[in-house]
């Protein structure tokens, strides 16, 4: 079985509504940057808006298109506009739906105690995203209890951990849960939908500083 654990942490920085904040993310290290489409989020984008920011992001930086509970048609129009993005779904979305596109994508879930029972529902996902339960999908700000999460050894897929994530405590974030991945929104904006350039910087510096 793959150990997935890494020495080298990957970052997302979500819910980039700018291509400046795109181009801010990529120069200060991140690997993905999130794209929310899910018109309910202050952090939305739209197909055309998408394009522009993934056309924006030099080599090498992963772009993730993200949807809560969406239709066929919203996922297919957000393929168009980009079409070598990873998906990611954040909502009640089966195993089938998410399968469907021919896409690899990862699948979020709420930090609850039944966490193991329902990401082994997702096994050909390329990674699981484990956020805080909110009714707004994520962005909330507030962390969850780390230690519902299993260790590496029972993971069986990469683990991205999301949820409340700062420069002040993604440290601990690392220490606690030993993930693939970190995945942040809130914690490096200004502004809802708006982020901090300075923020991201201290944000992935924190993170590689854990790395240590």
């Amino acid at each position: 079985m793959i150990l997935w654990s890494t020495p080298r942490i990957r970052v997302k920085i979500c819910g980039i509504t700018r291509v400046e904040d795109g181009l801010a993310a990529a120069a200060a290290g991140a690997d993905a940057v999130g794209l929310v489409f899910y018109p309910a989020s202050p952090r939305a984008v739209i197909p055309e808006q998408a394009r522009r920011i993934a056309n924006a992001l030099p080599p090498f930086v992963t772009v993730v298109a993200l949807f809560v509970n969406p239709s066929p048609e919203e996922v297919a129009a957000a393929v168009a506009a980009l079409p070598h993005a990873l998906l990611q779904f954040h909502g009640q979305e089966s195993p089938e739906f998410c399968a469907a596109f021919g896409r690899p994508y990862l699948k979020a879930f709420a930090a609850t105690s039944e966490l193991q029972r329902v990401w082994s529902l997702f096994g050909e996902a390329a990674g699981w995203v484990v956020d805080t339960p909110t009714p707004a999908y994520g962005g909330s700000g507030i962390a969850f209890d780390w230690s519902l999460l299993p260790p590496p050894e029972a993971r069986a897929r990469p683990l991205i951990v999301a949820g409340g994530l700062t420069a002040e405590n993604v440290g601990a974030a690392i220490a606690a849960t030993r993930p693939w991945g970190v995945d942040v929104s809130s914690g490096v904006e200004r502004a809802k939908g708006i982020k901090d350039a300075a923020k991201i910087a201290q944000f992935i510096a924190a993170v590689r500083a854990a790395e240590e």
